[in-house]
């Protein structure tokens, strides 16, 4: 039997296998990070289910997602739209030719110019939108922006949000630490559990984080205080240790000893 099934592959079947298998790994990867991977795990998740339904011969659940087979076409594409977009664009690049995407930590003193810069515009009141970029890229979002291509620091950072800056409104990128692009407008969540209190700023923060694994750093001009945002879900930072050890934690490579805590408030 085993002997009959292997003369019976043919070397165009091998290519074929290899080729979609291929195609199905670069895609995953392209999603990885985003909300989209969390329904392809539910569309995967009811194949499955249909495909126990029919081999246990479960009549009224495999008529039920028998229908659900017609429109399923129609609901990838208008639930990966963007994806679909994204993988298109980067086809000839980061599709077939990339290795597999990691989030890219950053160093502690890269996190120490963001605490010292995010907690001194708390203090003078200036708000401003910091989105770190990790596993998803954010490149559709930087494309349309301002480029910058700088390394991170306190005093550019202070410059672009300040209110005379042409530069202010929107949000700063990083990626790979460093600046990537300045007056970058992110989306807004549409969800009905944010607070009516919150801004465009904050609302801008939580969309982006929806979708992606960004993290984001909110200076609230209102308020005067500092939040962080990652998976939808904003923490308000008590102090500059606090987002300190906060933005270590997540942020830094595991290889790199603790930071010793800066002189005096940032």
């Amino acid at each position: 039997m085993e002997l009959w099934l292997l003369e019976s592959i043919r070397w165009t079947d091998i290519l074929d296998i290899g080729l979609m298998s291929w195609i199905l790994y670069r895609g995953i990867l392209l999603m990885r990070g985003t909300r989209a991977i969390e329904t392809m795990v539910g569309l995967i998740a009811l194949m499955v289910l249909y495909a126990l339904a029919d081999l246990l011969e479960l009549i009224t659940l495999h008529t039920m997602l028998n229908q659900f087979k017609i429109v399923v076409p129609v609901a990838v594409i208008v639930l990966f739209q963007k994806d679909i977009q994204r993988a298109l664009a980067n086809a000839g690049g980061r599709l077939f030719f990339s290795g597999p995407r990691q989030a890219v930590g950053l160093s502690l003193p890269i996190v120490e110019e963001l605490v010292r810069a995010s907690t001194m515009m708390a203090s003078r009141r200036v708000g401003a939108l910091i989105a770190i970029e990790r596993a998803a890229l954010l490149d559709h979002y930087v494309e349309p922006a301002t480029r910058v291509d700088a390394d991170v620091s306190q005093e550019l950072l202070l410059a672009i949000f300040h209110a005379t800056s042409p530069l202010h409104d929107g949000a700063v990128i990083l990626q790979k630490g460093r600046i990537a692009a300045a007056q970058v407008f992110l989306p807004l969540t549409q969800s009905k559990n944010v607070s009516r209190f919150f801004g465009t700023r904050h609302r801008a923060a939580i969309g982006l984080t929806e979708e992606t694994d960004a993290l984001v750093i909110i200076v609230s001009e209102e308020r005067g205080n500092v939040s962080v945002v990652e998976h939808g879900a904003l923490q308000p930072m008590q102090d500059a240790n606090q987002l300190r050890q906060h933005l270590q934690t997540i942020l830094t490579n595991a290889t790199e000893p603790p930071a010793a805590p800066a002189g005096g408030p940032a």
